[in-house]
Formats: C-alpha cells, structure tokens, sequence
C-alpha cells in the first residue's frame, strides 16, 4: 500500500514522463481549492526534488494566484494501465512570468508550446505513492489539438488581450499576476 519517500525515486520518475496526465491542486487562504488536470508535453522532472512545467493559457489562472500566497502545492499522477499506483509530491511552488529573469534559463529545459502563460517551479519535499486499485483502466487515444490551435489562432497579441481580460483575477478576486505578461 502507501510508502512515502524524501524525493522522486527512479522508477517513480519513469512513471512520470509515461503519463499523459497530470493533477494540480493549490489553495490560497480563504479562497476555494483549486484542482487543475494537466495535460500535453508540458513537465519535466530536472531532479529528485524538482520538477518544472508550463502553466497553458485556460479559462482560469487559480495556481499562479494562490502560490503568490500560500507556495504549498500537490501534484498527482495515476495510472489507467496495468499496474496500479497513485503518485503524490508535495511541496512548494512558485509561478515564473515572462518577465521574470529566470524565464529564458527555465524555459530551455521545456518544450515550445503556444500560449504559455507561465513556468511552475516545484520544489519537492515529500513524495507518497499508494494502491490506486480503484482507479478504472483507461487507454490513451491522443492529446487534444483544441487548446495548441486556439492559442496559435489567437497569435501573441490576442493571448496578452485574452490574459488581460480573463486571467487577471481568480474566482475569488486574487490577483494572479499574469499583468508581468502584457
């Protein structure tokens, strides 16, 4: 059943870069959890006790708010195939924006994808795996195109026109930062 470890283990890291879906979850205080799935080639696992991956342009910016808060965070995979395990590593993150001067240093060990809003530096400090004997099988078909033909439709002016407008608060008002975008 469930072990803990101080960091990604090596078959841990494997499993890792085999899922095609990852889960996020923050919380700033007082405002709601946030839980966003993850998808496309968008994490890389730089060592035991880190990972990095860019947050896409969606509907909502709830993680880089609430890490300017509270930098505590979870990331969760789970397999749908044939060997069942949950994988947890918590830590703390923080949210890097274009402007930042880490950006391009960070960037680099990150595929080029459209509407990348920003880069998510986790540092890790506990790692749990359990059972996961009641997750379903599933197969994987492909990634969905809609969010990379989206954000190349709208072109670097109409991701910053669509941060400004949609990105700049959370569902609670928090300020999310993506202004150091525009």
């Amino acid at each position: 059943m469930g072990k803990r470890y101080p960091n990604l283990q090596p078959d841990q890291i494997t499993f890792i870069g085999d899922q095609h879906i990852f889960f996020a979850a923050t919380a700033a205080p007082g405002a709601r959890v946030n839980l966003s799935p993850k998808g496309m080639d968008c994490l890389r696992v730089l060592s035991p006790s880190r990972l990095l991956w860019l947050n896409l342009t969606g509907s909502g910016n709830e993680t880089a708010a609430h890490l300017a808060l509270d930098p505590r965070i979870t990331v969760m995979w789970c397999s749908f195939t044939i060997k069942p395990l949950i994988l947890r590593a918590y830590g703390t993150a923080r949210a890097i924006h274009r402007t930042d001067d880490d950006w391009a240093d960070l960037a680099g060990h990150l595929p080029d994808q459209p509407g990348a809003r920003q880069i998510i530096d986790l540092s890790i400090d506990l790692v749990q795996s359990s059972c996961g004997f009641a997750v379903p099988f599933m197969d994987f078909r492909e990634d969905r195109p809609v969010l990379k033909t989206w954000a190349e439709g709208k072109g670097a002016d109409g991701l910053r026109n669509y941060w400004d407008e949609r990105n700049r608060q959370t569902i609670d008002g928090l300020p999310t930062g993506i202004e150091a975008n525009l």
